[in-house]
């Protein structure tokens, strides 16, 4: 992997790297949505909401997982960068136990407050019977559904970004295949759903677990290693952006249903429905790239490599923002067939959902730049910037668009609130990369400097 991270990257190199890790964000998408098809055809609408009830609250569970593997990431490939294998590989270690000792603890936890934060939630009888079970089911395995969080971007830190995706695609079709066996041939209703999703995320912490400690073809593996504090805590600040992300996601999500019932009632929450299943497959792809384009940034920041720093980042922008253009595009074209796949059995909302789509595409545009400019942090190790610009992205930005803009707009304030949202967000990335640009050195003056001081070397 070094000789590959040292090269000079142009844009067909940095697609041929990152396609791995978007494909593999894509696809984790699609089985998450198909996950919800069985559940809805096939057991009923009660069993698709308490699935939906509970997710948001797994998410934020299963979070820790993204954040040791995107801290962890940084702070490995900086060390590679730094030339130091042997500390890369202690480190790589430390991340992957702590991140097992966490969510077995949030996973203990989670059982215990698990019925009474679903009553909160304001589920009861059968509702709250069947979200207990699929909850339940998947806090059991919370330390392997974060593993495979973890894993998804550990694996382009280790070169093999390509075997990471082929992870992803086993537990997914295990996922799948195992919902159609247990809901439609056992008809083991909303404990089959948990059972076969439980077992998806199985296959995909264990098979890397048992891939890294064999002697492997990639540059990380298992090795003899301790918790070392300071640069397990600096692992932790730098992957905290999708700690935050992911629970200010949730906290999003519940505030929009509340002002779509407000406003519109329940073919609000069904449109919202419809649009966040699909939408997630657009931002993976550029979530997708953003992850795994950032172990190459950390690279030649540990490096000291200022030159090719500007060329990934320049060269990232540009991409981000052909893939904005095309997806926007992509998401008018196809909302459509989009909505009708979800429901067609009622035109009425079907013309709604369509509309609300369209509006609510104008995200597409924007998104992109604050996504990458959290993973560009990260990358560079600011794990503070990074959660700042996450914080205010979802948290801040969405959550007073959602309650002010209504109150102008009406309606299509609501769908048109994500887009205010994610203006708001792309102008502080940007600034703030903007402003550090001379502290990292990837500004122009940065590389007139990066030339003076290798031109005194050679003198």
């Amino acid at each position: 992997m070094a000789k590959f991270l040292e090269n000079h990257f142009t844009v067909k190199s940095l697609l041929k790297f990152t396609l791995p890790t978007m494909a593999m964000m894509v696809f984790t998408s699609l089985y998450t949505v198909v996950d919800g098809l069985f559940v809805s055809n096939f057991i009923g609408k009660t069993a698709l909401a308490a699935v939906n009830l509970i997710w948001p609250v797994i998410m934020i569970f299963a979070a820790v997982g993204l954040m040791m593997g995107t801290g962890g990431s940084a702070l490995v490939a900086k060390t590679r960068g730094e030339g130091d294998d042997e500390r890369a590989n202690r480190y790589f270690t430390m991340c992957v136990i702590f991140a097992v000792i966490l969510s077995t603890v949030l996973g203990v936890v989670g059982q215990i407050i698990m019925e009474p934060l679903i009553i909160a939630l304001g589920a009861s009888g059968d509702l709250l019977e069947q979200t207990l079970i699929y909850g339940r089911w998947i806090m059991a395995v919370l330390p392997f559904f974060a593993l495979q969080f973890a894993f998804q971007i550990l694996f382009s830190t280790a070169g093999k970004p390509s075997l990471g995706f082929a992870v992803t695609v086993i537990a997914g079709l295990t996922n799948v295949v195992l919902d159609w066996l247990f809901i439609c041939i056992f008809g083991w209703s909303v404990a089959g759903a948990a059972a076969a999703t439980a077992l998806g995320q199985i296959v995909g912490g264990v098979i890397p677990l048992i891939y890294f400690a064999r002697k492997n073809e990639s540059h990380l593996r298992f090795v003899r290693t301790k918790l070392e504090w300071r640069p397990l805590g600096k692992a932790c600040l730098n992957g905290s952006s999708e700690l935050v992300s992911n629970i200010a996601t949730s906290l999003v999500a519940t505030l929009y249903n509340f002002q779509l019932l407000r406003y519109i009632g329940e073919n609000g929450v069904a449109a919202y429905s419809v649009i966040g299943y699909t939408a997630m497959i657009f931002a993976a792809i550029l979530m997708g790239y953003a992850m795994g384009s950032s172990p190459l940034m950390s690279y030649q920041y540990g490096a000291g490599n200022k030159r090719e720093m500007r060329n990934i980042m320049m060269k990232s922008l540009k991409v981000i923002g052909v893939f904005s253009i095309v997806m926007f595009a992509a998401a008018e074209a196809l909302a459509p067939a989009l909505s009708y796949i979800f429901v067609s059995y009622d035109p009425e909302l079907l013309d709604f959902t369509v509309q609300a789509y369209r509006l609510y595409a104008l995200a597409f545009l924007l998104m992109g730049i604050p996504i990458y400019g959290s993973a560009f942090f990260t990358s560079l190790n600011n794990g503070l910037i990074s959660a700042l610009i996450a914080f205010l992205r979802t948290l801040v930005f969405e959550c007073g668009a959602v309650l002010i803009l209504p109150l102008i707009w009406g309606i299509d304030g609501i769908w048109l609130s994500v887009s205010i949202a994610e203006l708001c967000a792309a102008i502080i990335a940007v600034t703030f990369m903007i402003a550090l640009r001379n502290r990292y050195g990837y500004s122009k003056k940065g590389l007139k400097a990066e030339v003076g001081e290798r031109c005194n070397e050679l003198a």
